[in-house]
């Protein structure tokens, strides 16, 4: 009698992990592709996660498709083309559409990767769309095109798991009762939308890097992410300076990420750290996203700030920076973009190339700034202008202040470790 041979399965819990990384790696595109169809973000995620459902139920059973991001797509835009069909508010646009969308229905393997990464870049646009808040242009975000979970981005920016989800589902709302259109805008729009889009990419990145509260100074994830949705962008626009320059931006900052902390978690001032530790790798890449940002307008805010990063990045030690080139490139950014935690950098830059005193009165001057008055970088930098000015009751005072006004407390121990310094 022939022995019967029984499919390969995996270990248990593997194939779970299996389905749990291809989601996260092709939900984005597929939301977009679904988006593209249905024409509504909010019902786009729903029949991609019915598309998981299917494949918890089938994968199991059948084993590992060839290729499961395919499999997901064709499943979700299948199920996305019924839902038009059934629906009798889209009869008027199934008339229009007519054979046409029959030719919406994938083959095993996606047919044209080119439509695919169009439909990323409406997605990007939709989900970072300035009717929505900042906050809430974020979660949509990380959710869908980052692949994280509510539960997920609730842990990175430490607030309340039914928070993120009201953000997220009244961003879907929002979206669909504006009618916001599933398309890249152009001219005047798409630069307006574009700096949204960037915007929010920075911001993700910014929280992973330096983060505002909580027990953490570093959360390297929320870098990973930003990054990767930053190299993403630029891919499909690569014609667009500033995306380039924000990558660019980026890859210097995260070269430093495994020198910015202590063995203990603590923060490592820049001046304190070892160079040897940054990564080159990383270094080289923003050299030449920097590279590709080059044009022969005034470069855009993005691109000033990779050039300051990049002037850290080629200094092998600290006493090596040329912080008079820091110290224009932050003069051009002030005129560029105006803020006034541009001057307060501006003003670091300048004790190092002139000396704490100059930059002392720069400091002095946004004192009455109302956005700075609860901002905790301010008093430490005065701090630290009065301690090399040999002012150490002033500077102990001002370091106490700062720590107080911090949230993240591996900063707030940082900053009485060097009030006590100057006891």
């Amino acid at each position: 009698m022939e022995q019967q041979h029984a499919r390969p399965t995996a270990p248990p819990g593997a194939l779970e992990a299996d389905l749990e990384t291809v989601f996260r790696l092709e939900s984005p595109r597929v939301v977009a592709a679904v988006a593209r169809i249905v024409r509504d973000v909010g019902i786009a995620e729903e029949l991609t996660q019915d598309a998981l459902v299917a494949a918890l139920e089938q994968w199991p059973r059948d084993g590992l498709p060839g290729n499961p991001g395919a499999w997901l797509m064709a499943t979700a835009r299948r199920r996305a083309v019924d839902l038009v069909r059934r629906r009798e508010r889209y009869a008027r646009k199934l008339q229009e559409i007519g054979r046409n969308l029959e030719a919406a229905l994938p083959p095993e393997e996606p047919a044209a990767p080119d439509d695919i990464d169009d439909d990323l870049l409406r997605l990007v646009f939709t989900t970072c769309h300035p009717v929505l808040s900042a906050e809430a242009r974020t979660a949509l975000t990380l959710r869908l095109l980052g692949g994280l979970t509510t539960a997920e981005i609730a842990r990175a920016f430490l607030v309340p798991e039914s928070t993120v989800a009201q953000r997220i589902v009244r961003a879907k709302r929002l979206l669909a009762r504006r009618n916001v259109a599933f398309e890249v805008p152009y001219g005047p729009e798409r630069e307006a939308r574009l700096g949204s889009v960037l915007g929010v990419i920075y911001l993700i990145f910014n929280e992973g890097y330096a983060a505002t509260a909580g027990d953490d100074w570093l959360r390297p994830g929320l870098c990973e992410d930003a990054l990767r949705l930053a190299r993403l962008l630029a891919g499909l626009m690569p014609k667009e300076p500033e995306a380039h320059a924000l990558v660019a931006l980026l890859e210097f900052q995260a070269s430093r990420a495994a020198a910015r902390i202590g063995p203990h978690g603590e923060p490592v001032l820049l001046k304190d750290q070892d160079r040897r530790r940054w990564n080159r790798m990383l270094i080289a890449r923003g050299v030449a996203a920097l590279a590709r940002a080059d044009t022969t307008g005034a470069p855009g805010p993005y691109a000033l700030q990779a050039a300051i990063a990049a002037c850290h990045a080629r200094a092998y030690t600290y006493e090596e920076t040329d912080w008079p080139a820091i110290v224009t490139l932050y003069a051009l950014l002030a005129a560029r973009s105006p803020s006034p935690v541009v001057e307060l950098n501006r003003a670091v830059a300048v004790s190092m190339a002139e000396g704490p005193a100059p930059a002392l009165e720069i400091v002095d001057a946004l004192a009455a700034e109302p956005a700075l008055r609860a901002y905790h970088l301010l008093p430490s930098v005065r701090a630290d202008l009065l301690a090399r000015l040999g002012r150490t009751a002033e500077a102990r005072a001002e370091f106490e202040r700062a720590a107080s006004l911090a949230r993240n407390e591996r900063e707030r121990e940082l900053l009485l470790r060097r009030a006590a310094e100057n006891g």
